[in-house]
């Protein structure tokens, strides 16, 4: 076995889930790009993933590797910056392990990411978000759950993953209601609840007396729903909702759409972008700054306090006061 194997094998076991309490699917995603990236070095090198060497895997064959995951597999550069930040992160971890190896891993780590462009982020109206809402077939025990879980997601903007994370003793729903969740980076937040999810979530554990504990949003075994499956219901009811907002339609609507929905709620109202940070879990506050741009009501604020072309200067003058008093007569 050649020193790659041990490097790999530390670097998950040791670096990502023992030092850095990695997220299961942080871990499933490194090694999915270290998978992909083995078996292209088998493909040109001709050796087998456990003969190879970390000198098999130079700047060259990375490098031709992004290239093969854009041109060959149709990856988006997002996607190509996610695969080169796994493999970056492994690297970096080398560089102690294997010293005499240091140029060869500097030339990879100078590999730099690549430009993506910035899009708007999608969301819901009030009427597409009421349309939603009332997708589900609350006559049935699948749409009642339904609608409490979506319920919740807009007002809440958690995560799928926070989502599906949930159990019933997160849910607090006493004085101070308030869903406590484990997020992303193993950062924990608690979050308010209206009332109006309130009284759902009410109504909705109301009908699980049977259960004291357990995922909050189950499959009708009990277990918790996968990521797959929130989607695919989100999915499915956006469809429904579609026959009646018809401006549905030309939006793709997932369980994230959901998230962006409470965060330009939570801006339309008038709520500090700092504060929407907290709210979302979100590590920089530069990162909810995409909500700035997405508010065209923010927008057309702005460009109404601005001159028309063709206005002349001038300061202002308060009226006189005693045509002002005539005035009102």
């Amino acid at each position: 076995m050649t020193r790659l194997a041990p490097i790999m094998q530390g670097f998950f076991t040791d670096h990502l889930i023992t030092q850095r309490h990695a997220s299961p699917h942080t871990v499933a995603s490194y090694r999915d790009t270290l998978t992909l990236l083995l078996g292209y070095a088998h493909q040109r090198s001709g050796k087998l993933p456990a003969q190879l060497d970390l000198g098999d895997l130079d700047a060259a064959l990375v490098g031709s590797f992004l290239t093969h995951l854009e041109e060959e597999r149709g990856n988006s550069a997002a996607t190509r910056n996610a695969r080169l930040a796994a493999i970056r992160s492994l690297f970096r971890y080398a560089s102690l392990r294997a010293p005499e190896h240091a140029a060869l891993i500097s030339r990879v780590l100078q590999i730099q990411p690549k430009r993506t462009a910035t899009t708007i982020v999608s969301y819901l109206t009030r009427g597409e978000l009421d349309a939603l809402l009332a997708a589900p077939d609350r006559a049935t025990w699948h749409g009642r759950r339904d609608h409490a879980l979506l319920v919740f997601a807009a007002q809440t903007g958690l995560r799928v993953s926070e989502l599906t994370g949930l159990t019933i003793g997160d849910v607090h729903l006493g004085t101070g209601p308030h869903a406590y969740c484990r997020g992303k980076g193993r950062k924990d937040r608690a979050t308010p609840l209206t009332p109006h999810t309130v009284k759902v979530l009410t109504a909705w554990l109301a009908e699980q007396r049977a259960r004291t504990a357990g995922p909050l949003f189950a499959t009708r075994a009990g277990a918790p729903l996968s990521r797959d499956a929130v989607e695919h219901l989100v999915a499915r009811h956006a469809a429904t909702a579609t026959r009646t907002c018809p401006t549905l339609e030309a939006k793709k609507i997932t369980p994230h759409t959901l998230r962006h929905t409470a965060a330009m709620n939570l801006l339309h109202a008038g709520v500090d972008i700092t504060v929407i940070a907290l709210w979302l879990g979100h590590e920089d506050p530069a990162t909810t700054r995409i909500y700035l741009h997405a508010d065209m009501a923010l927008k057309e604020q702005a460009i109404a306090r601005t001159a028309p072309p063709g206005t002349p200067a001038g300061r202002y003058q308060p009226p006189d006061r005693l045509l002002a008093f005539l005035s009102q007569l």
